[in-house]
């Protein structure tokens, strides 16, 4: 039984550990946010957050998450994806749409690394595969997102 957090909530999975964490959120945790592209880590299409850091779900065995946080396109309430997101329609990023789960969680995992990047900040981070070719406008919504200012924080009584 593997256990770890998935987008704050503690999950388990009675599977193999070798079996590719994608597969673990898709087929036995049901969150199918997070697409199967190539199935060898290049194309980005699975990235996810693991312990804030964006990965290449398909190639990451579900033993190595054990007892850590993963966050999917799926997880509630996180600023930065929505800003993304905003700028994502703002800007018609995207086309077809398949690898746009990947793109808006490598630009989340770079907003919070770098929270104004560059052009070259934004080419050298971004190695997700579009095959309807808007990068350009993927970075033009980066630049977006990192200029909207976040919401104020609400207190709770």
């Amino acid at each position: 039984m593997i256990q770890f957090q998935l987008n704050g909530r503690p999950v388990q999975a009675d599977v193999e550990p070798d079996m590719p964490l994608l597969w673990v959120l898709r087929d036995e945790l049901g969150h199918t946010g997070t697409k199967f592209g190539c199935g060898v880590g290049a194309c980005g299409a699975c990235t996810v957050h693991l312990q804030g850091s964006a990965i290449r779900s398909c190639v990451m065995p579900v033993v190595a998450v054990a007892g850590q946080s993963v966050q999917t396109i799926e997880a509630e309430g996180d600023a930065v994806l929505e800003r993304l997101q905003a700028a994502w329609v703002k800007h018609q990023v995207p086309q077809c749409g398949y690898c746009q789960s990947g793109m808006l969680m490598a630009a989340a995992s770079l907003l919070r690394q770098n929270p104004h990047p560059t052009d070259a900040d934004i080419d050298a981070a971004m190695t997700n595969l579009c095959r309807c070719g808007t990068y350009v406008r993927v970075r033009a919504a980066i630049h977006t997102a990192a200029e909207t200012p976040a919401p104020p924080k609400t207190e709770v009584a």
